[in-house]
């Protein structure tokens, strides 16, 4: 037996044969060219050829992983439209007189390094995507066929690394696991390989060879390791964890339809974070009693301009229609930090998690903060849908939005437009807000606790950053201790609080969290059933 560890992107046993994903990168030579503009024509028509390769994997990657998930593939579209790497790669060919297929893998290796020298980590984060497209235009202009993997039976995929475009063409039925030598766990692929629930590890330090092609192996998601030609005791524990595993999956569906009480008698407000309309079935599926978190920036993310008013009265209605009267809370929209979208225009930032973001957009720049308020306002109207506003720190701020929002039912009782009452809340993301949530709380109906920035702005760890993982700490007694208090201070006022951060999904915390007085958590819908689970069987005392 030989044993290989790696860092667990989800947990989960798999166990079947390793298949070796070779890329097979071609090899690009240089060519001299007589005629610069039929190559340039070339290039430019292989390009347009990428872009709508990359519209079909996007309408496959919505249904299979939603349509947040499937937005890396607008973003290398975008990216195959950059002027600036457009121009590199026909200047190359201009310039130098050769053949396309150099001037892109030239160019795409620039960029590459560029974007990996940067500081920003998601930044950083953008020199794979590059590499992709720019291998994806050499493919196309080489004659090159897609790439995949063809087997009869589900296997265990073992490559160097895997490009979001080409884990979204695996075929679901077929792979059981994948393993990967290297790779970020805040990678796209990373992302989409939660969504699509295979148990992954990546940072393997394993060959890619014949020495394990075509081997049994088992990949133990949940501890990170992989082991070839296990042994019979350790087969046998792992089969025994995947059957433990099966049943509890359907023990947890006897929880579906069931009052999410402790045994003391608290109701507990149990609901889902989602990104776009596409996460509703899944929403249902998993009986979550609400949405608690509806990141509507995505609906900016996915868009090469402003969304309209009517656009997102459109989504927003159709989501509050849905959940037939159930509590939709959307968050307005928190773009900046590692949510970047170029159409805002926002400044290079030094430091852009502390930068002009979410709530601070909105009240340096009200006009589209009013377009989306009268989205919301409007929808509010036909169903349970509430507002929550990101990233607030001062009393000041949630008074200033309080004004626009006078102004915005105004305009629309103006102009004899329908429109509900919604509550109105705040996401506790900051010490600051900590500090000053009592009278916070004497402001609006509710508070959501934002725990991943709340844990990197108490801690000064940039969560964006793998290398400061170790420093990275939500179960921090600081972290903790603000949670108590605005809590506390919730209840002293008589509004609710709850947690949409991931640390709200963390089963080893809820019980303290009842015991804080926790009244919602809000988690990914996957999470809703193991955490009824462990509330239906706890009390609060």
């Amino acid at each position: 037996m030989q044993t290989y560890r790696g860092k667990s992107v989800f947990g989960g046993v798999a166990v079947g044969k390793i298949c070796v994903y070779q890329k097979g990168e071609q090899t690009v030579k240089r060519t001299k060219i007589e005629n610069a503009e039929q190559e340039k024509a070339r290039f430019n028509a292989a390009v347009q050829e990428s872009i709508r390769q990359l519209g079909e994997l996007y309408e496959k990657a919505v249904k299979e992983v939603g349509e947040a998930n499937a937005a890396i593939f607008e973003i290398h579209q975008i990216m195959l439209e950059d002027e600036d790497y457009l121009d590199a790669v026909q200047n190359i060919i201009d310039t130098q007189k050769v053949n396309a297929e150099y001037a892109v893998a030239v160019t795409g290796d620039n960029f590459a390094q560029m974007f990996a020298a940067m500081e920003d980590e998601y930044m950083r984060g953008r020199a794979a995507d590059v590499k992709d497209i720019s291998e994806r235009i050499v493919r196309v202009l080489s004659g090159g066929a897609g790439q995949g993997i063809h087997t009869d039976e589900p296997v265990i995929i073992l490559a160097d690394d895997l490009a979001p475009s080409e884990t979204v063409q695996l075929e679901k039925d077929k792979v059981l696991s994948f393993v990967t030598v290297h790779g970020s766990v805040n990678s796209h692929t990373a992302i989409l390989a939660r969504t699509m629930s295979i148990p992954a590890l990546i940072g393997t330090d394993v060959a890619l060879d014949e020495t394990v092609d075509g081997k049994f192996a088992v990949v133990d998601g949940t501890n990170g390791v992989l082991y070839v030609e296990p042994d019979e005791e350790t087969l046998e524990t792992m089969r025994r964890r995947q059957r433990e595993e099966q049943e509890k999956k359907e023990l947890l569906q006897t929880l579906k339809g069931r009052e999410t009480v402790t045994l003391d008698g608290k109701k507990i407000r149990l609901y889902a974070n989602i990104g776009n309309s596409k996460d509703l079935a899944s929403v249902i599926h998993n009986d979550a009693a609400g949405i608690g978190l509806f990141r509507s920036e995505f609906l900016y993310l996915e868009k090469e301009t402003f969304p309209t008013e009517e656009e997102q009265f459109q989504v927003y209605k159709q989501v509050a229609e849905t959940m037939a009267g159930k509590p939709v809370i959307i968050r307005t929209l928190d773009i900046g930090a590692d949510k970047q979208c170029d159409y805002f225009e926002l400044k290079k930032e030094e430091n852009p998690a502390m930068g002009c973001r979410a709530i601070r957009i909105c009240l340096t720049r009200p006009e589209i903060f009013k377009t989306q308020l009268r989205a919301l306002f409007r929808a509010s109207a036909y169903g349970n849908l509430q507002i929550m506003y990101p990233m607030i720190t001062s009393v000041w701020e949630v008074e200033a939005i309080a004004k626009i929002v006078e102004e915005v039912k105004t305009e629309l009782t103006a102009q004899n437009l329908q429109f509900g009452d919604p509550k109105q809340g705040i996401m506790i993301e900051t010490p600051a807000a900590v500090m000053v949530s009592r009278e916070l709380a004497k402001k609006v109906d509710f508070f959501s606790i934002g725990t991943n920035d709340l844990t990197q702005y108490t801690l000064a760890v940039d969560r964006q950053n793998p290398e400061l993982d170790a420093f990275y700490d939500p179960h921090h007694p600081a972290v903790l201790a603000m949670i108590r208090m605005v809590v506390e201070n919730a209840h002293a006022e008589g509004i609710w609080a709850g947690i949409c951060g991931e640390l709200g999904a963390d089963l080893s915390l809820t019980k303290e969290f009842l015991k804080m007085g926790v009244d919602e958590l809000s988690v990914s819908p996957g999470r809703v059933l193991p955490i009824r689970k462990v509330i239906v069987e706890s009390s609060c005392s």
